[in-house]
Protein backbone atom coordinates (compact mmCIF):
# COMPACT_ATOMS: atom_id res chain seq x y z
CA UNK A 1 0.00 0.00 0.00
CA UNK A 2 1.50 3.55 -0.90
CA UNK A 3 1.74 5.52 2.31
CA UNK A 4 -1.08 8.73 0.15
CA UNK A 5 -3.90 5.75 0.06
CA UNK A 6 -2.71 5.28 3.50
CA UNK A 7 -3.36 8.53 4.76
CA UNK A 8 -6.36 8.72 2.21
CA UNK A 9 -7.74 6.05 4.09
CA UNK A 10 -6.93 6.87 7.65
CA UNK A 11 -8.94 10.62 6.78
CA UNK A 12 -11.44 9.07 5.34
CA UNK A 13 -12.47 6.52 8.02
CA UNK A 14 -11.68 8.65 11.32
CA UNK A 15 -11.26 12.57 9.51
CA UNK A 16 -8.13 14.69 8.66
CA UNK A 17 -7.46 15.99 12.17
CA UNK A 18 -8.57 13.09 14.19
CA UNK A 19 -6.97 10.70 12.25
CA UNK A 20 -3.65 12.98 12.40
CA UNK A 21 -3.44 12.73 15.60
CA UNK A 22 -4.37 9.05 15.67
CA UNK A 23 -1.38 8.40 13.93
CA UNK A 24 1.34 10.63 15.93
CA UNK A 25 -0.10 9.83 19.44
CA UNK A 26 -1.39 6.76 19.81
CA UNK A 27 0.65 3.93 20.88
CA UNK A 28 -0.31 0.73 18.83
CA UNK A 29 -0.09 -2.25 20.83
CA UNK A 30 0.29 -4.55 18.09
CA UNK A 31 3.82 -2.66 16.65
CA UNK A 32 4.78 -1.37 19.88
CA UNK A 33 5.13 2.17 18.66
CA UNK A 34 2.68 5.08 17.25
CA UNK A 35 1.51 4.68 13.33
CA UNK A 36 3.98 7.20 12.92
CA UNK A 37 6.84 5.75 14.47
CA UNK A 38 6.09 2.63 12.32
CA UNK A 39 5.94 4.26 9.04
CA UNK A 40 9.72 5.91 10.13
CA UNK A 41 10.67 2.62 10.55
CA UNK A 42 9.68 1.25 7.37
CA UNK A 43 6.86 -0.69 8.48
CA UNK A 44 4.35 -1.35 5.61
CA UNK A 45 1.18 1.10 5.28
CA UNK A 46 -0.97 -1.68 5.04
CA UNK A 47 0.04 -3.20 8.17
CA UNK A 48 -0.67 -0.04 10.08
CA UNK A 49 -3.71 0.39 8.42
CA UNK A 50 -4.75 -3.30 9.87
CA UNK A 51 -3.56 -2.40 13.35
CA UNK A 52 -5.21 0.62 14.11
CA UNK A 53 -8.48 -1.08 11.92
CA UNK A 54 -8.50 -3.60 14.59
CA UNK A 55 -7.78 -1.46 17.35
CA UNK A 56 -10.46 1.04 16.47
CA UNK A 57 -13.31 -1.83 15.68
CA UNK A 58 -13.24 -0.43 12.23
CA UNK A 59 -15.86 -2.97 10.09
CA UNK A 60 -13.93 -5.31 8.12
CA UNK A 61 -15.43 -4.23 4.99
CA UNK A 62 -13.45 -1.24 5.33
CA UNK A 63 -10.17 -2.97 5.63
Amino acid sequence: MRLTDFTELLHTEFGAARGDSILADHMIPALGKTGAQAIEDGVDPRDIWRALCAEFDVPRSRW
